[in-house]
Parts: structure tokens; C-alpha cells; sequence
């Protein structure tokens, strides 16, 4: 894939390092000359450019982007990006960082963002997730907050465990898509018995989290 990363500071250049060993194409781009730190990403183009005006996104090539990432520190920038990039050039996919959870608002389709990713809300996820054993997660939110990726480690008594996967009644708008056991991530099939310890992460919809989390941990 090709993507373009409109803000590279440290969020942006870490986006860039991990794509580009996975062997896309990246481009950075960035209005602050001092955010050029070419040596730190040499595999990567650079454009010093600000990414809210059309011309700079014209240079960028965004018409041949398949993804876009608005990494900025500035909400209101990242929030121009992704309406420019979606509505002006129509590329497919536009992932936004969020700065300050009172934004999160506005993270949505109207701006133009399909995945919107809060660092504050992520970090506080992980932090639940590490001390949380049969309360569900929220993780990240995808598509215009229509659905969430959320976790739930099943605890010894959880009613669930010892059944198969393919024999609960999951909530409509909520799917498992993965189990993670031991160190290891296991892409569930309807045979897969659920065990305590096992770390449930979901795609669902907010309206049926309560229900997913007291089909996993009622006693």
C-alpha cells in the first residue's frame, strides 16, 4: 500500500518504521522544518508541506494513497486532514489520532475518519485490561463509533468456559474474532473450547457490550 502520514513527530515516524518493514510505501509530511528528521526514516519520503492546504496534498499525490493517517499533536489538524483526504481525494481509508478525549466527538464520518484511535482512551484500555479479569474492555473504536474492538479475559468461574465457541449465543452485532491463550493468537472456530485465562477480543457494537459482558461473567 502506499500511505501518506500528515504529522511527523515521534507518533508519525513510529507509524512510518512499522509500515515500511512491513513494505508499504510511505510518505511523511509536515509543515515544521524541524519535524524533517530525514536520517531517523530514510526509507521513507518526506514533503515539508502544510497538510491542511489542497496544493501540499496535491504534491503529496493523496488520488494514489490507499491509506492516510492523520498523526498530528493538533486535533484540528488532524480533523482537516481527514475531511480533505476522504471528501477531496477519496482515498479508501483515513485513520486519525485523537489528542484530547473531549474531541472524540467529532472523530466520525461527517470528518471524513473511518478509524479514530485516542491515545488517552488506549492507554487507559490497557492499563483496565491488565487489572481487569471478567469486566469488558472497550479497546478501540472503528467506523464512525458504529463498532468497537473489545477484550474480556474470562475468569475461573466465567459460565462460559468448558463450552465451545460455536455453542454460545453471542449477541447479534457481536462477533469473536480471536482468542488469545498462552502466548498465542488463535482465530476461533465453532470446536474451540473456551478455558479460563483466555483473553476474548471481540467486534461489537455499543448497544450489545452489556450483554456480551453479562453472557461472560454472570455468575
Amino acid at each position: 500500500m502506499r500511505v501518506a502520514i500528515a504529522g511527523a513527530g515521534a507518533v508519525g515516524r513510529s507509524i512510518a518504521a512499522e509500515l515500511l518493514e512491513n513494505g508499504h510505501e510511505v510518505l511523511l509530511v509536515d509543515i515544521d522544518p524541524r519535524a524533517i528528521k530525514i536520517d531517523s526514516v530514510p526509507r521513507a519520503e518526506w514533503l515539508l508541506a502544510d497538510a491542511c492546504e489542497i496544493a501540499s496534498l496535491d504534491e503529496a499525490g493523496l488520488n494514489n494513497c490507499h491509506v492516510v493517517v492523520a498523526s498530528t499533536g493538533d486535533d484540528k489538524v488532524n480533523l482537516v486532514v481527514s475531511l480533505l483526504a476522504k471528501t477531496e481525494y477519496g482515498v479508501p481509508r483515513v485513520v486519525a489520532r485523537i489528542n484530547h478525549p473531549n474531541n472524540e466527538w467529532l472523530f466520525n464520518e461527517s470528518w471524513g475518519v473511518d478509524v479514530a484511535v485516542s491515545t488517552p482512551r488506549l492507554l487507559s484500555a490497557l492499563v483496565e485490561e491488565a487489572v481487569s479479569v471478567g469486566d469488558l474492555v472497550r479497546l478501540m473504536t472503528f467506523r464512525q463509533g458504529q463498532a468497537n474492538l473489545v477484550e474480556l479475559t474470562l475468569a475461573d468461574d466465567a459460565p462460559v468456559v468448558g463450552q465451545r465457541a460455536g455453542s454460545v449465543p453471542w449477541p447479534v452485532d457481536s462477533a469473536l474474532v480471536a482468542i488469545l491463550r498462552e502466548g498465542r493468537v488463535l482465530v476461533p472456530s465453532d470446536d474451540d473450547p473456551l478455558e479460563a485465562g483466555d483473553e476474548l477480543l471481540f467486534v461489537a457494537t455499543q448497544e450489545v457490550e452489556q450483554e456480551l459482558a453479562h453472557l461472560l461473567s454472570q455468575h
